[in-house]
């Protein structure tokens, strides 16, 4: 079948770019044509449908080297059930021209489309979803879409309380007055035949009113080429009320064939009114699993305090802008992220970190929006509002990932995909089995074991099993600062079996810190002292840091950062001179002070001390030894570091815990390396290795068999967070890593790491419990349905003869149990 497209081209700039689009489009087997247009930025292709996709053509054109502009789109859908109606709506979408994919979530539903602009738009994917039997949720903009969706959820339990309401009315005393009867309680007018019209009379609305929802979406799925849950049910229960009016009827006129015959009013709607219960409580939990993303929406301020004309005003969120400076009081939510210019206060940062403590604020750092300012006045200016928020990019993320599929759905779509007809096949045989092989049991025993089979199977379960898990894990994760950017990563994640970490600013703190002062023995005499004894660890630190005052080196600025954590006073230096390579001199109180390394002293000519010995010791501890003279002599060593985080090592233990190798990766050498792996506890050292060398370690662990999880934050860190099978990016280190990364971690802490991986292994473990069930359920109860366990007399009879009303309560709480399950992973400890 022959079909045309256009498609938008990207990238080209003259004649030869035409041309070499059209050639490699002609190279496809099954194109028949391809015409690109220069100035419109387009190519017309004609190409065989049952040969090629769309897909395949922009394949195309992206392998000679220019591009197919996409976009993605999120759909609110309504009226779904089980998991037919997933596949039924991916089909009707891609049926489209121009959508690239579709993917459909039951949990969340919602319907993530891949679109090329130009060839389809929204409107044309909301037509598509109505015709093929379903609702769209429309709204204006962002905010009227959440309030729509939340607004469909609540109409939707509402509406189901209705129908359930209706249906306990009517079904309630249909049921005792059918029992009673049953039992002998009502006496011999029960029997008359006008009792049965009572009966009939209580059902219909139950069977056309509470009912006619599955009556609806059964026509719906069948007129699209498929079958869902609706099918088994519309089906089940109207074979048990058609036979019931039968009976009857025949009742009425007299047939000796029906008298003796039962009705099945009360199980028709026993069927339909508990299924609307098991409808009605899996709406409520539905609403429960996605609670985390609604707690991280509540988060955002409505107002802020902004100044204009040196005026203070308050206006909506929405109107502050970029460069608006923003002032919040103590107790008061910090609107929007900014950077603070005036004031000091500590910040509750646990809605966005998950880290209890508050953090100190002083001008020049950053606050984030949607956290609380606990103590003193801040003034600060916005540099991201709206969607550029921290909090709107945190919802973005969850919302991405809660609305992809994990591979391990597979199985389930799969299966779903032929459930429904196998299960209608699997009842007409059923019927037909003990029609011929127990004649004894009658037409009216076949007939009970297949409206058992049709009820009792549900396909509902196998389409929440993994969604849900993975709403509740992603929105688990994001409560503690943890972010999946899919539920692929989620899944994968809990497959690692290695995990390599970058060294600066992973394990260690990405910045230099006094660790150690060492002073010359008190025998031997200072030169700031005449002939007395040395100097004590203050004073060499106070002098070497008032030197260091008018540095900018990193070292030099820790040194000073040290003496004013002691409070020790400092005087202002005269004469600063930075020597490059080797260290500074200035004049500090009188003396000459030179602070810097050996080769400082060497070109200097000073008197060590005999200190060398405590400098070689600090150097093989992997730390920098910075000499401090003065007047000539050596009066102490300082030794500065990038120190382990706190945490570091408690998170390596808990990854050896946890059954992972543990390897470590850096520029420094392997002295150094060695000196801080051994104080961490890693495994494995990569030392030495350039930033572009990193993703090649990370190809070296994979090739040794192992799942290999990159655990980085800096720019250099990107190719191999790429190359693992899951990135992993410290939430301190930089967008660029963050975007590269499968995994985000809003803390700075590496104890996140292995929260991170408990939880992927507690989201899997619940997915394959629901995968258990909702398989286990309908492969143990459909073939005890079917009467698989009649002729054992050791088992229970209520299961030798499985009812359908019991077979439609187990068919209700089904996918209840599955969700219940998810929503147990709410309470889990990370």
């Amino acid at each position: 079948m022959q079909k045309q497209i256009t498609l938008p081209i990207t990238g080209m700039t003259c004649a030869n770019c035409v041309s070499t689009v059209e050639k490699g489009l002609k190279k496809l087997d099954g194109v028949a044509e391809a015409s690109v247009n220069l100035a419109a930025e387009k190519a017309t292709v004609t190409y065989d449908a049952e040969k090629l996709k769309e897909a395949d053509l922009i394949g195309r054109v992206e392998l000679v080297g220019y591009g197919v502009p996409s976009a993605s789109i999120d759909l609110a859908i309504t009226g779904m059930t089980c998991a037919n109606c997933v596949a039924t709506v991916e089909k009707g979408l891609k049926k489209l021209e121009g959508i690239l994919d579709a993917n459909v979530n039951l949990a969340t539903e919602k319907a993530t489309v891949t679109y090329v602009p130009g060839q389809v738009n929204r409107r044309d994917m909301a037509r598509q979803v109505e015709r093929i039997g379903y609702g769209i949720v429309e709204a204006a903009d962002e905010q009227g879409m959440e309030d729509a969706e939340r607004a469909a959820r609540v109409a939707e339990v509402k509406r189901q309380e209705q129908l359930f309401l209706v249906g306990v009315i009517f079904t309630l005393p249909l049921f005792l007055m059918s029992m009673a009867r049953d039992f002998s309680l009502l006496g011999d007018w029960a029997h008359e035949p006008w009792v049965n019209v009572i009966f009939w009379a209580l059902a219909t609305p139950v069977q056309f009113y509470t009912g006619w929802q599955y009556y609806v979406g059964g026509y719906k799925a069948l007129r699209n080429g498929s079958a869902n849950m609706d099918v088994l049910v519309a089906l089940g229960s109207s074979v048990a009320y058609i036979y019931s009016i039968i009976v009857t009827l025949g009742k009425f006129l007299s047939s000796s064939a029906m008298m003796a015959r039962h009705v099945y009013f009360e199980t028709a709607a026993a069927i339909i009114t508990l299924i609307v219960v098991g409808k009605l409580l899996e709406a409520r939990a539905k609403g429960q699993t996605s609670e985390a993303i609604k707690k991280l929406m509540g988060l955002r301020a409505k107002t802020a305090r902004i100044v204009q004309a040196g005026q203070e005003i308050d206006v909506p969120i929405d109107q502050v802008e970029v460069g608006d400076v923003v002032i919040v009081r103590p107790g008061e939510k910090i609107p929007v992220d900014g950077v603070v210019v005036e004031g000091s206060s500590a910040v509750d940062e646990s809605m966005i970190t998950g880290e209890s403590l508050p953090v100190d604020k002083l001008a020049g750092d950053k606050v984030t929006g949607a956290t609380i300012n606990k103590q003193g006045l801040l003034k600060f200016q916005a540099t991201a509002v709206g969607r550029q928020t921290a909090l709107a990019q945190i919802i973005k993320l969850v919302e991405q990932a809660q609305g992809s599929k994990a591979p391990i759905q597979k199985l389930a779509d799969q299966v779903a995909a032929v459930f429904v007809p196998a299960v209608i096949v699997t009842a007409l045989a059923t019927f037909a089995i003990w029609m011929i092989l127990a004649p004894e049991v009658g037409f009216v025993g076949a007939l009970i074991r297949l409206v058992a089979v049709l009820v009792i199977a549900c396909p509902c379960a196998m389409g929440l099993a993994t969604p849900t898990a993975v709403m509740v894990g992603t929105g688990k994760g994001a409560e503690n600062g943890i972010l999946f950017k899919s539920s692929a990563a989620l899944e994968t994640a809990h497959k690692l079996t290695a995990v390599v970490l970058d060294k600066t600013g992973t394990i260690t703190k990405g910045q230099p810190t006094v660790t150690d002062v060492i002073t010359l023995p008190f025998d031997l005499p200072s030169p700031s002292r005449g002939e007395g004894p040395g100097m004590g660890e203050a004073d060499v630190l106070r002098i070497a840091a008032s030197a260091e005052r008018g540095s900018e080196h990193p070292l030099g600025v820790a040194i000073v950062e040290a003496a004013k954590a002691q409070s020790l006073a400092l005087a202002e230096p005269q004469g600063f001179q930075s020597i490059a390579g080797q260290g500074i001199r200035a004049e500090v109180d009188g003396q000459k002070v030179l602070v810097g390394n050996l080769k400082l002293m060497e070109v200097e000519h000073i008197k060590l001390n005999g200190m060398k010995t405590g400098a070689d010791r600090l150097q093989a501890e992997a730390k920098t030894a910075m000499w401090v003279a003065v007047d000539g002599r050596a009066v102490g060593l300082i030794a500065v570091a990038d120190t382990i985080k706190e945490g570091s090592r408690e998170a390596i233990d808990e990854m050896h815990r946890l059954g992972l190798h543990v390897a470590m990766i850096t520029g420094d050498n392997r002295a150094t390396a060695e000196a801080i792996a051994q104080e961490a506890g890693v495994d494995t050292v990569f030392a030495d290795v350039l930033p572009a060398d990193k993703a090649a370690h990370v190809q070296q662990l994979q090739a040794q068999g192992h799942v290999v999880g990159m655990v980085g934050d800096g720019i250099n860190d990107a190719p191999a967070l790429a190359q693992a099978n899951v990135g992993i990016a410290i939430g301190t280190g930089t967008d660029v890593a963050m975007e590269a990364a499968d995994v985000t971690l809003m803390r700075g802490d590496l104890r996140s790491v292995p929260q991170a991986l408990r939880l992927s292994r507690a989201t899997i473990r619940t997915i394959k419990e629901n995968l258990f069930w909702a398989f286990g359920y309908n492969v143990i109860l459909i073939p005890i349905a079917a009467g698989i366990l009649y002729p054992f007399n050791w088992a229970p009879d209520i299961l030798r003869q499985l009812h359908p009303i019991l077979a439609a309560f187990a068919m209700a709480f089904s996918s209840v149990s599955v969700v219940g399950n998810s929503l147990r992973l709410r309470r889990k400890r990370v």
